[in-house]
């Protein structure tokens, strides 16, 4: 293994200082516990967005905070959920009179971290729980994970909390955003975690792991290599199940990369996939492509399609200014 760090033990916390050090203009670092939050103040009475996560999915959720997204992101050792002090800290200190949301993914550490520190708070606070992930029925026993539709989510509930809706709006239109917002992943390779010092998954150079999550685990159904056409037929698929979009409606797609696949081959798979929906009568009429929710050196990536009605592509359109999505600032 070969990775551009002096140990594991203080990788994340020399990582934290030199990420808020790049934006200091956006974003400040809290050290003990850790977490990032907003350098300028927010306007009273604004509901204040908090999200984290196990670290390895850079920019996800710390490039996220800023103007017209998060007021503060707490982020976990890599692949492990944040603590409950981290989140009561973080909210301690973007709670501006308006309460607190929390947009959380739906696995079971960050979930039950996330609960008890809603419990703790003393201000009025909700959750949106993300769960995006359709590799996996609704039916399964610890519900659907939540992957790269969270970005989609912040973004329209952050906008909404920016412009002044209050914490029970903001609550329902960021569950009503995941209901609309699918995703699918494959991974070409596994990843590598430090600590571990080895892939997390064995997998030959002739096969590919559909349906992945986030964290280096292995997927639905693994298969031998096939075209990329091929492999967005198969997420694709999975995605119009689920979503059963209408001739007409109109639609953001998002090609994010796990890590390690390079842009030349994102959009490729943003051009194939677009084709698919198009000939299918849905308006593309949002991209994002880019490494959004990565996990850690994966090569592959994921296939998030999300329905917007009027209001949601307004307030995705809307101005947003973090260190890794910014515009119309």
């Amino acid at each position: 293994m070969k990775k551009l760090i002096n140990s594991t033990d203080n990788l994340l916390a020399e990582s934290l200082s030199g990420f808020v050090k790049a934006h200091t203009d956006i974003i400040q670092l809290n050290d003990q516990p850790h977490f990032i939050q907003r350098t300028k103040p927010t306007a009273p009475g604004k509901v204040a967005l908090i999200s984290g996560g196990g670290s390895g999915h850079e920019p996800l959720h710390t490039g996220f905070v800023g103007f017209g997204m998060l007021d503060a992101a707490c982020p976990g050792q890599i692949f492990t959920s944040p603590t409950p002090d981290q989140m009561l800290a973080a909210a301690q200190a973007v709670e501006n009179g308006g309460g607190i949301l929390f947009i959380v993914k739906n696995y079971a550490g960050d979930v039950m971290n996330f609960e008890i520190s809603s419990e703790m708070i003393d201000y009025p606070n909700e959750t949106v729980l993300v769960c995006d992930d359709v590799s996996f029925p609704k039916s399964h026993s610890t519900g659907r994970r939540g992957v790269a539709g969270t970005l989609i989510v912040e973004k329209i509930v952050g906008a909404a909390a920016e412009s002044g809706l209050n914490l029970a709006a903001c609550k329902s239109l960021g569950d009503r955003t995941n209901l609309v917002t699918a995703s699918m992943g494959v991974a070409l390779s596994s990843c590598t975690v430090p600590a571990l010092g080895k892939p997390t998954f064995d997998i030959g150079e002739d096969e590919i792991e559909m349906g992945v999550g986030i964290h280096g685990e292995r997927g639905r159904e693994r298969l031998s290599m096939r075209s990329a056409t091929e492999i967005v037929d198969y997420l694709t698929s999975f995605i119009d199940q689920d979503l059963n979009p209408q001739k007409g409606q109109t639609a953001l797609l998002h090609i994010n990369g796990f890590g390690a696949t390079p842009l030349i081959e994102l959009h490729l798979i943003y051009e194939l996939a677009s084709r698919y929906w198009e000939k299918r009568g849905i308006n593309i009429c949002r991209s994002l492509i880019g490494n959004y929710t990565t996990s850690l050196d994966m090569a592959g990536c994921s296939i998030t399609l999300s329905l917007l009605d009027e209001e949601m592509l307004r307030l995705w359109d809307a101005p947003v200014h973090t260190a890794a999505l910014r515009w119309g600032c």
